[in-house]
């Protein structure tokens, strides 16, 4: 088409347009983990493994490791959660896993939390992060330790000091990954 047949787009004025319906609130509950949900959890995290630095690992995981590690949470009595839509999307999801294997570090835990990249910025990490402080708390746990990139993840620090967590330490240069070197920053809350 030449440029000078082209003819602007009529708008109409804005008393005579059918108004947009207004965007529905981002709605979701927090609950206990099913294995239904493993599939979606797989996709979360495997998104992350794949895009970002948030997580050190480097390969996706299966939907048969997501089992082992959902029925050796249930055993040992570890919170993980998800957070649901109203149509059942799980958007996100939170867990513990112990910190270290030997026995006198039972009481301790080190926390999870992915959101779907679609449920990012809309209060859903605070939502999972303070239910998950409650559950381990309840669960028996007497400090939660959080370990967390120290590049690109400024949001999840700032998140995890509104709830009190406060940091102990810094690892330099410990992961590799996307050719380049990452560290971490650890900080620790007590469960009281």
């Amino acid at each position: 088409m030449l440029e000078e047949e082209y003819q602007p787009r009529r708008v109409l004025p804005g008393h005579l347009r059918t108004p947009e319906p207004p965007e529905a609130p981002f709605a979701f509950e927090v609950r206990a983990a099913r294995p239904a949900d493993l599939p979606s959890v797989r996709e979360i995290y495997n998104h992350y493994v794949a895009n970002s630095t948030v997580t050190f690992d480097e390969d996706a995981m299966s939907l048969r490791e997501w089992k082992q590690k959902y029925a050796y949470l249930h055993r040992l009595g570890m919170p993980f959660l998800v957070a649901e839509s109203p149509t059942g999307q799980v958007l996100g999801y939170a867990l513990v896993t112990p910190w270290k294997q030997k026995r006198a570090y039972r009481y301790t835990v080190e926390n999870s939390i992915y959101l779907g990249p679609a449920a990012s910025g809309k209060g859903l990490g605070r939502a999972l992060l303070g239910a998950l402080v409650d559950a381990s708390r309840q669960a028996g746990m007497k400090e939660m330790i959080a370990v967390i990139a120290d590049q690109g993840a400024e949001s999840s620090i700032a998140l995890h000091e509104k709830f009190g967590f406060h940091e102990i330490g810094r690892m330099g240069r410990v992961g590799f990954k996307f050719d380049r070197w990452l560290g971490t920053v650890l900080l620790q809350k007590t469960l009281k």
